[in-house]
């Protein structure tokens, strides 16, 4: 059963003045192939690879994507390495040397039985306009903005299976 708003704000604190300069800076997506999953992550939604680090002794590399102004950007390589931490709402993108040359899906998408991680959001002005465009990239989707219970919002997936929902604030619930 659902909690209702009373209980659900009932169940909450205020931030402490401790956490006043904390920020939800990354989710961490498991990656297969980052040649492929750095083209989607670009070429069809639009992100920026904004810092890459290659963490040899235990053979893997992180990829951090977002949505900043290229003018933003450090280019002094230190720099950017402090800069990105700092940035709101990045995407991490994390590659695990060799996984590219396996068979068949490597990862859980948390979206199969036993269910966990659900998805992640993109905010588009026109989920309608975004999904044609997906449509012509030849994304695939799990939910078109028409399909189901709640219609102006879509689920599309990401080379490895994660769902992405694209959606914007006229979402008919």
């Amino acid at each position: 059963m659902a909690l209702s708003q009373s209980e659900a704000n009932a169940a909450c604190f205020e931030p402490d003045e401790a956490t006043k300069d904390f920020i939800m800076q990354q989710t961490m997506l498991r990656i297969k192939d980052p040649k492929v999953s750095l083209q989607f992550y670009t070429q069809v939604l639009g992100l920026r690879l904004l810092k890459r680090f290659d963490i040899e002794p235990l053979k893997f590399s992180i990829y951090f994507m977002g949505y900043e102004d290229p003018k933003n950007i450090p280019e002094d390589e230190k720099e950017r390495a402090s800069w990105v931490f700092k940035q709101k709402a990045c995407i991490e993108l994390t590659h695990n040397w060799g996984t590219e040359q396996a068979e068949g899906s490597v990862y859980h998408n948390g979206n199969s039985e036993p269910r966990g991680f659900g998805h992640i959001g993109i905010y588009v002005p026109d989920v309608y306009k975004a999904c044609e465009r997906f449509e012509k990239l030849g994304v695939e989707f799990v939910k078109r903005p028409d399909g189901g219970a709640m219609k102006g919002l879509a689920f599309i997936k990401d080379p490895d299976g994660y769902w992405i929902e694209i959606l914007n604030e006229k979402i008919a619930v």
